[in-house]
């Protein structure tokens, strides 16, 4: 008798990513989710997830799950999906090293006809240019004779439901024709969106790492509009909305760029651009220019306070919020510290709030003690710097009940009223 079983997942890292994807994999399949870090496999069993990207409900309903921290614990498996983080160094270079450390692990228990997708962003080429020589090198098996590979973009995005895993169109690819319609056919049992097949690994890596580029773009380029617009002493965000009045204008906001996708995706493809002797000019403008909005943002600020006499050193300064971005708890890349670290070279003296950040985490990453609650009459300044519910929340009364007497609110995220807030971005 044939069997019908279908093969087993193991999905490496469980982060922002990969959770939500073993999540419903194991809701229809045998699916082992494997994070090195055990202190994570522990609360996830317990059925904690600190990303808040799956609710304990949702855990428990994914009746085929289970997680582990040891290798030896998903080497059954057949199919392989490597979620693990891209980041970069602080020379902006690709680092492939949580990359490269994961297919070194599935290197010694990869098997004859496993498959092995990747979902990490990269350049186009470096699945197979480095991660397949690692599972070649540690497993003794033959790339598409022994065992095959396939590639699949996330396009989790972090903190949103309404854009879950499952409504978000997937790009699927395989290392032959075979296994790409194999891949392809996985996926579709999960995603209700649909799937788009690429015609090669390569294509459907170029595909993930420029969605991201052209976000960085537009971005920048209304970054750089508000900076204009600031210096005509005209409203931005009145500009913006005129301006999409027309149907095919598109809805950017100037900000801050930062997280672990748009502001890190861009150099794996200048990355890849100079390496085959390109030198990327509008892409690399963009990413000065969303990297200096922290200084620019701490530079309006102290202009702001100059203006009405407040002295700058020894001034008490309040950041609300830290995250890489609204109603999310990823701290990873985030933009806010910029502005932190350029107003702590004033000599002033920074509170930071943020109801979503981990405490533990903001210091261990930052140095930065998160206050707990918040005090009337104390700050010079205060930065909004991330557009929290809870600081949609609040009125703006509230906001100025904090300052003193005299004192400058800068609103980066458009959260209140401009005729309470001395400064927009």
């Amino acid at each position: 008798m044939t069997d019908t079983t279908p093969p087993a997942i193991a999905v490496i890292g469980l982060g922002y990513v990969g959770l939500p994807l073993a999540v419903e994999f194991g809701k229809i399949r045998q699916t082992i989710g494997y994070d090195i870090n055990s202190t994570r496999i522990s609360e996830l069993t317990e059925g904690i997830d600190k990303t808040q990207e799956a609710t304990s409900a949702e855990l428990k309903a994914s009746k085929h799950l289970s997680f582990t921290s040891d290798v030896s614990g998903i080497a059954n498996c057949n199919i392989y999906i490597v979620t693990v983080p891209t980041p970069i160094d602080e020379h902006k270079n690709p680092n492939l090293m949580p990359l490269i450390l994961a297919s070194r692990s599935l290197g010694q228990v990869i098997a004859k006809g496993d498959i092995v997708i990747y979902e990490s962003t990269v350049y186009p080429g470096a699945t197979e240019e480095v991660c397949i020589p690692e599972l070649e090198a540690v497993s003794g098996l033959k790339y598409n004779e022994d065992f095959f590979a396939g590639y699949s973009p996330e396009r989790i995005n972090p903190g949103d439901k309404t854009h879950r895993l499952p409504s978000i169109i997937k790009v699927t690819s395989g290392s032959t024709p075979e296994i790409a319609d194999q891949v392809d056919a996985l996926y579709q049992e999960i995603i209700t969106a649909g799937t788009h097949k690429a015609s090669s690994i390569r294509v459907a890596e170029a595909a993930k790492v420029i969605e991201n580029t052209q976000r960085d773009l537009n971005i920048a380029l209304i970054n750089e509009l508000a900076m204009i617009f600031a210096k005509l002493d005209i409203d931005t965000e009145e500009v913006l909305e005129a301006a999409g009045t027309k149907w095919n204008f598109l809805p950017f906001r100037p900000g801050l760029v930062g997280g672990h996708c748009i502001s890190v995706d861009p150099y794996y493809l200048t990355y890849k651009a100079q390496a085959i002797g390109y030198q990327p000019e509008v892409i690399l403008a963009g990413r000065r220019i969303n990297d200096g909005m922290g200084s620019y943002v701490a530079e309006r600020v102290t202009k702001l306070m100059t203006r009405k006499r407040i002295h700058i050193v020894d001034s008490k300064i309040l950041i609300l919020g830290l995250t890489f971005k609204e109603d999310c708890p990823d701290l990873r890349n985030t933009r806010v510290i910029d502005i932190y670290n350029e107003l702590i070279d004033y000599h002033t003296s920074i509170d930071v709030y943020d109801p979503w950040a981990d405490k533990a985490e903001a210091e261990s990453s930052y140095g930065i003690q998160l206050v707990e609650k918040l005090e009337q009459n104390q700050y010079d300044a205060i930065i909004v710097a991330v557009g929290h519910k809870q600081f949609k929340a609040m009125d703006p009364s509230t906001l100025k009940n904090l300052c003193k007497k005299d004192h400058v609110i800068f609103d980066i995220k458009y959260v209140y009223p401009k005729e309470f807030v001395d400064a927009r971005l």
